[in-house]
């Protein structure tokens, strides 16, 4: 397997540093790495290696095959898993990720809004997982091209309201 060579500069300057920092500039992730990263909080720190079929079953509706999770990679620490998961709990009960709340479960969030060109153009974006204490899901919701004049289409207005309804179906009462 190749690597993609990076587009990032070599040697950034402090502006370069201070915008990739914030998730500007150079930052290029698709959603479902940034589902793996929220998912890789909500595992204590361990991320899991994808897999789109789950079980497929036979025309009896047996197993004829199940897949296996397997762990990827140790991100962060158990500890600090669990710091990023109640930061991203107070961003839904506190921050801009209120819109993305479900009544009686507690949701771990994370907005973004990423800028493009010079127009004041936008990617709206949410990540989570929920219940933060015992995760069932885990998602990444990316709104393109949600504003292309910069009139306030945020994350937390657009991308959230969306991981909202997705996280609401997919935790068991």
């Amino acid at each position: 397997m190749t690597a993609t060579p990076s587009t990032y500069p070599e040697d950034p300057d402090d502006a370069q540093t201070a915008l990739t920092g914030i998730g500007q500039h150079e930052v290029r992730v698709t959603p479902l790495q940034v589902a793996m990263i929220s998912a890789g909080i909500a595992n204590d720190g361990v991320v899991m290696d994808p897999y789109l079929v789950d079980t497929v079953r036979n025309r009896d509706l047996e197993v004829a095959e199940q897949t296996d999770p397997r762990a990827l990679s140790r991100a962060v620490s158990d500890a600090t898993a669990q710091e990023l998961t109640d930061m991203m709990v107070s961003v839904v009960e506190q921050g801009s990720g209120q819109l993305a709340a479900v009544p009686g479960v507690s949701v771990a969030g994370k907005t973004g809004t990423a800028e493009f060109g010079d127009s004041g153009a936008a990617h709206a974006w949410f990540t989570g997982f929920a219940p933060a204490d015992d995760p069932q899901i885990a998602v990444a919701v990316v709104v393109e091209s949600a504003t292309d004049n910069w009139t306030g289409e945020t994350g937390g207005r657009v991308a959230a309201p969306i991981a909202q309804a997705m996280l609401e179906a997919g935790v068991s009462p």
